[in-house]
């Protein structure tokens, strides 16, 4: 049982880093889906196992704020914000450091991928509306994305993870993150400022992108659920994923926007890679392979239970 357990795990975690299976026309998610369900097929792993190892606090905190991004996007926020900077008449680097920031703040409170997504477009045809080489650009959204995500519990899945299975304090998270994610920001705008300068313009092909009109009170409704769930984080104890869930059903809560676009923005394909690994991880725990591991490390002089 745990070889079997062992190989799944293995295969799954292959296609995590390689991002599919040889030969196989898997992804990442895929893969997961695919891993958990050869456990519960060969009963390596039963049914009753499989749901419990899912971590539902987690995936509802995640999909509550899908949703509050669908609202944004749909609403035009993010396109708007996006033109808003890159016509801002402001020198390269000095355009580089506010998009940094930005992209930055709107990560920590908005999970990073979902602001990639919706930024890139928009910021790639700015670019190409002021001559100006996109590469840069879309670097220091990448980079600063990740940076600021790190600084709340619910800038990534991951931490969304640690805070949930820990039961971690969303403002003392921020207080001891808070710093760091933001010297992490400068350290991006002034390692990507000194290996593009002088090269910031360049041929570039326009492009044009079909954004969402803005819509301002959509716009302001988004916004607005944001900041009211981000304070509730801060001072309530209420569990952070059912306020996520609650958030998500003011904003379906629509007269004008129907619900089917804006669930058709949830990314569920992250969902579902979450569950998948939730089950491989599950299995791999209950067959005792991590006490193995655990126990073989410190039998080589590594305590990694032990603070540093």
């Amino acid at each position: 049982m745990a070889a079997g357990v062992l190989i799944v795990f293995a295969l799954v975690y292959l296609a995590m880093l390689l991002g599919e299976l040889p030969g196989l026309a898997l992804d990442r998610t895929g893969a997961a889906l695919l891993g958990a369900i050869v456990l519960v097929a060969t009963e390596l792993v039963s049914p009753q196992q499989a749901w419990t190892a899912i971590d539902t606090p987690t995936l509802c905190l995640l999909f509550g704020l899908m949703v509050v991004s669908a609202q944004l996007r749909l609403g035009g926020f993010y396109d708007q914000v996006t033109r808003l900077i890159a016509a801002a008449p402001l020198a390269p680097d000095a355009l580089l450091a506010v998009l940094v920031a930005v992209a930055g703040i709107l990560s920590a409170l908005l999970a990073n991928d979902i602001v990639c997504l919706a930024v890139a477009p928009i910021l790639i045809e700015s670019c190409g509306r002021r001559g100006l080489c996109p590469t840069p650009f879309l670097l220091a959204l990448a980079a600063a994305s990740n940076v600021g995500s790190a600084a709340t519990l619910i800038g990534n899945p991951q931490n969304m993870l640690i805070g949930q299975r820990l039961g971690l304090s969303f403002a003392g998270y921020l207080a001891d993150a808070g710093v760091p994610s933001a010297l992490g920001l400068v350290a991006v705008w002034w390692v990507i400022r000194r290996s593009t300068a002088g090269r910031w313009e360049g041929p570039v092909r326009p492009v044009l992108v079909m954004a969402a009109p803005f819509d301002t009170w959509q716009a302001f409704k988004g916004v607005a659920v944001l900041v009211g769930l981000v304070v509730l984080f801060l001072l309530g104890t209420w569990p952070r994923d059912l306020l996520a869930l609650g958030a998500a059903g003011i904003v379906l809560t629509s007269r004008r926007m129907a619900s089917r676009p804006m669930l058709a923005l949830v990314d569920w394909h992250l969902l579902v890679l979450f569950i998948g690994l939730f089950v491989v991880n599950g299995a791999l725990a209950d067959a005792g392979l991590l006490d193995d591991a655990m126990r073989a490390t410190r039998a080589a002089g590594i305590d990694l239970a032990r603070p540093a």
